[in-house]
């Protein structure tokens, strides 16, 4: 199952990078030129930073707790950013997804 929303803000790459500097002594994090990666032990989450958003997705098993994690992404990005963020999550199936 994935899960994904947009984050509205021209701060996407220093929120981003703010919340991976958070994760990387607790995960075994990545960052690329486009995107960081954040491995949970149940589900990966992906911080794409873009010139007006910042794209979230979180790829996990069915018995992930979605909205928890959601939650614990979002409280986060809210604290990195100094800012109280209002997103909508859409929630993809594997058996729906094309990729």
């Amino acid at each position: 199952m994935k899960s994904f929303t947009q984050i509205h803000t021209e701060e996407g790459k220093r929120i981003a990078k703010r919340l991976f500097n958070h994760w990387k002594h607790k995960f075994e994090v990545e960052e690329t030129e486009t995107a960081f990666f954040i491995p949970f032990p149940n589900a990966n989450v992906f911080l794409y930073p873009k010139e007006t958003t910042l794209d979230v997705s979180i790829e996990g098993k069915e018995d992930v707790d979605f909205a928890r994690l959601e939650q614990v992404i979002i409280d986060h990005l809210n604290r990195m950013a100094h800012q109280e963020f209002d997103v909508t999550w859409q929630h993809i199936s594997d058996e729906s997804s094309t990729h």
